[in-house]
């Protein structure tokens, strides 16, 4: 989850994401446009994404094309947000039980 965290740190990276999110199944060159940085940076973000496991990619012929994979993030929902919210939504809850008591 380390590895997940340390790549999600980065606005770069959150933006390449929100972009394959968006539209799935892009080439680097497809997601270099409108980014200020090089290729080269662009695909340097793409691996380490792709070594925290948020992008898989796929080769057809000779392009590479990256998708997201969710999964890492819906696993740190689960363990870091999804724990916390169910709490505050039983409070919620039993405050209002509580309330239609009185």
């Amino acid at each position: 989850m380390d590895d997940v965290f340390q790549a999600l740190a980065d606005p770069i990276r959150r933006e390449l994401l929100d972009r394959l999110f968006a539209r799935n199944g892009q080439t680097v060159s497809e997601l270099c446009v409108g980014i200020e940085i090089s290729r080269q940076a662009v695909s340097k973000h793409l691996n380490i994404l792709e070594q925290a496991n948020l992008v898989a990619t796929v080769f057809r012929g000779r392009e590479k094309y990256h998708y997201l994979n969710p999964v890492p993030i819906v696993d740190i929902y689960n363990r870091w947000i999804g724990k916390f919210q169910q709490s505050q939504l039983q409070e919620l809850s039993d405050l209002k039980r509580l309330l239609e008591e009185e």
